[in-house]
């Protein structure tokens, strides 16, 4: 069984659903933040685990339309930095209509902000709004410090990076990535719809050769609704891009397109472990699974693999995988790109006798397919087990997760069972995060969504 969805709302909610889910999502982006499953950026550990407490009881305090208590649970919390609150974290007050701007009291009445309710599983979420700056003016020097704070993290020669990171940026359930002047701005909930007009216009003061931008949404399995009329993905610009371009990665070309996000064809989270795996392409037959356009193998025929195969479950971005072999002044026919589900493609393989010296495993967080619904707990080590038995002598697993539920801890011991199921022994040589354009803030520990490590087998 191989999921058919792709990463982080359509991984990642983290990376993080539709990843494939945004790493679509489902691929990446998978899981929501909190412990819970949703997209790219869920906790690994240290954060909040918890959906919120009803705490200790709240003295009555005279609230105005606008306004709503909090309990002390949430008030410790908010006090920290953490800008969620859960509707059981609320005591007192109305929050009006999705999308409504809500003013935070703590149990005995002092002011925590304000925030944009929503009645999904998060009840508000809080921002750092300046009232007297304006609609416009509050978000300026947030997306100005969005790009302070990535300033010499962007490799060069690279034309596409994440802008703004969500909670990690202090705007919560807002990501903007930017592909060589076109923009997709994604939201986690159609109630920060109320942003667009604003947003559009802070991102054109900070960035006067932004082109346009395009408004997509990760899905949360949790949450099933419809888009208001005036929430519906689409361009927020004037100007608009139809035809796919390139864009480039470390002088890597990727061919994109911003109208189909979040699974705009590119994971930019994954570019420094593509960056560590550079030198070690020479000669090598690599086995790139849950290839989406299949980045990893582009990288590693321009490196010298001797042989790469790429395994998706869809036809289409296989196509748009060999399209960008071509794309870089490299041969589709030379390399083998193959429909298939990856479970069924890996016994194939160990029944052939195949060998792979690199073996890339990045599959969703959670998805369902034909062949049934993929759990990273339960699939991750049959997952390893399956790649091991094709793992050459020496040979390399690449290994991801986007579940940000999961532990740094876990995901190892998911990968340590299958090595040890296969019968192998290995090393970890390596261990990532997200590239660094894709903070956590140590405020919101569930920033720290995507884990990756590498291991050499025996």
């Amino acid at each position: 069984m191989a999921p058919q969805n792709r990463r982080g709302g359509g991984k990642p909610r983290g990376g993080r659903p539709g990843q494939r889910q945004d790493r679509a999502e489902q691929r990446r982006g998978g899981a929501r933040q909190g412990g819970r499953p949703g997209k790219e950026g869920r906790p690994s550990g240290g954060g909040r685990s918890d959906e919120g407490k009803s705490g200790k009881a709240v003295a009555r305090v005279s609230l105005r339309p606008g306004e709503v208590q909090v309990n002390a649970y949430s008030e410790t919390w908010l006090k920290k930095g953490f800008c969620w609150v859960y509707p059981n974290e609320v005591a007192a007050g109305d929050l009006g209509e999705p999308g409504s701007w809500i003013r935070l009291k703590g149990p005995q009445g002092g002011e925590l902000g304000e925030g944009i309710s929503d009645d999904g599983w998060i009840a508000i979420r809080r921002f750092p709004r300046d009232r007297q700056a304006g609609d416009v003016g509050w978000l300026v020097p947030l997306l100005q410090a969005a790009l302070q704070r990535r300033a010499g993290l962007v490799p060069p020669q690279t034309t596409a990076f994440r802008w703004v990171h969500g909670e990690n940026d202090d705007l919560p359930g807002i990501r903007v990535d930017w592909w060589d002047g076109w923009c997709t701005v994604v939201l986690d909930s159609p109630s920060l719809a109320v942003l667009l007009d604003p947003l559009w216009a802070a991102m054109q003061q900070v960035r006067p050769d932004v082109k346009g931008a395009y408004l997509c949404y990760r899905s949360d399995p949790r949450e099933s609704r419809e888009l208001p009329a005036h929430a519906q993905p689409g361009w927020i610009s004037e100007g608009k891009v139809s035809e796919e371009y390139a864009i480039v990665e470390r002088g890597m070309k990727m061919l994109v397109r911003p109208w189909e996000g979040p699974d705009t064809g590119s994971y930019m989270d994954m570019r420094e472990v593509r960056r560590f795996l550079e030198p070690s392409w020479q000669g090598t037959r690599v086995l790139n699974t849950f290839a989406y356009t299949c980045a990893f193998s582009v990288a590693a025929a321009i490196g010298g693999a001797e042989h790469v195969h790429s395994v998706d479950l869809s036809r289409y971005y296989l196509a748009r995988g060999e399209d960008n072999f071509r794309a870089n002044g490299l041969d589709p026919d030379a390399h083998v790109f193959e429909e298939e589900d990856t479970f069924k493609a890996l016994d194939r393989m160990r029944r052939k006798g195949e060998l792979f010296d690199r073996i890339i495993l990045d599959p969703p967080s959670f998805s369902h397919s034909k062949e049934g619904r993929w759990s990273s707990k339960k699939d991750m080590p049959r997952l390893v087990a399956a790649a091991a038995r094709v793992c050459a002598p020496g040979g390399w697993i690449i290994a991801a997760s986007n579940q940000g539920q999961m532990a740094p801890k876990v995901f190892r011991g998911h990968v340590a069972d299958g090595i040890r199921k296969a019968g192998r022994t290995a090393v970890e040589a390596a261990f990532f995060g997200a590239a660094p354009d894709f903070p956590a803030a140590t405020h919101f520990p569930e920033g720290r969504y995507l884990k990756v490590g590498v291991w050499v087998v025996s």
